[in-house]
């Protein structure tokens, strides 16, 4: 148990998650670990190496000197480029070498966790030498490790915890986001109303509200007359949220009511992932 009761639920998810990639990576072949993922540019080996490296800055540990190749075609911001050099640096390296790591840092983390006395208004290193609360970095941590599970899972055939902790976390992330989606990315007239109803696993039904100022608010009462209504099941919508999937390769599991244009529009605008 963490000091604080709020971080309490971040740890948990994380502890979840990791421990299933863990265990997912585990017996893995040499060839498995080359698998292409649904997260761009990266196999198997990569995005356990993003979390091993993500998890080595939160415990404190110097970033890997390293220069990463100019061809890299997935590789298009200053933030891409800072996630993309812990993976780059472990691109050769073996299954055993790779579980093992994996395995270290896990104790490490496991440890730190344990141990955790620091307020989570702390502020502690984040990407681009920034600066994040204790709480914050434990939520992403949480999220970020749930969403790379469901990347090795789709990889590698293991469907399985899409309504684990770490899920509710995303969907929590997901929520906050959808008015700065609905008002501003994707243009939604002031004075209008999208709804959002969510099947499966995990199941929501919310609307994005836009005031006569052009701002976005989520709550859950249903319209009585929204402007588009977007139903989807809960997978499709993790996917298209992480921008793992076109809105034109899921289109036949996605029922769209209303403003055509304005439908578009949103779900052009629905990853929210760097």
């Amino acid at each position: 148990m963490t000091v604080h009761p709020s971080l309490q639920p971040y740890a948990d998810a994380w502890t979840h998650s990791i421990e299933a990639i863990s265990e997912l990576v585990q017996p893995l072949v040499e060839g498995e670990w080359n698998r292409p993922t649904p997260c761009p540019g990266w196999s198997v080996r990569d995005i356990v190496s993003h979390v091993i490296g993500m998890e080595c800055e939160m415990l404190g540990d110097p970033r890997p000197i390293h220069s990463l190749p100019r061809d890299l075609y997935h590789v298009r911001s200053d933030f891409a480029r800072y996630m993309e050099v812990p993976v780059d640096v472990r691109r050769h390296h073996t299954g055993p070498e790779m579980t093992a790591e994996l395995e270290y840092v896990l104790i490490r983390r496991a440890r730190r966790l344990r141990n955790e006395n620091r307020s989570p208004d702390t502020l502690i290193r984040a990407p681009l030498g920034a600066e994040q609360s204790l709480e914050l970095a434990y939520r992403m941590r949480a999220f970020d490790v749930w969403v790379h599970e469901q990347d090795l899972r789709s990889a590698l055939g293991r469907p399985g915890n899409l309504d684990s902790p770490g899920a509710y976390v995303a969907r929590d992330n997901f929520l906050a986001v959808l008015p700065k989606v609905v008002a501003k990315d994707a243009g939604a007239p002031p004075n209008t109303a999208v709804v959002f109803d969510i099947h499966g696993p995990v199941e929501f039904l919310r609307t994005v509200r836009v005031d006569a100022e052009g701002r976005g608010t989520v709550d859950g009462a249903p319209s009585l007359g929204p402007a588009v209504t977007i139903a989807m099941d809960w997978e499709t919508y993790v996917r298209l949220a992480c921008g793992r999937v076109r809105p034109a390769a899921v289109a036949d599991r996605v029922k769209l009511e209303g403003d055509e244009e304005l439908a578009a529009a949103i779900l052009a605008a629905f990853a929210v992932t760097p």
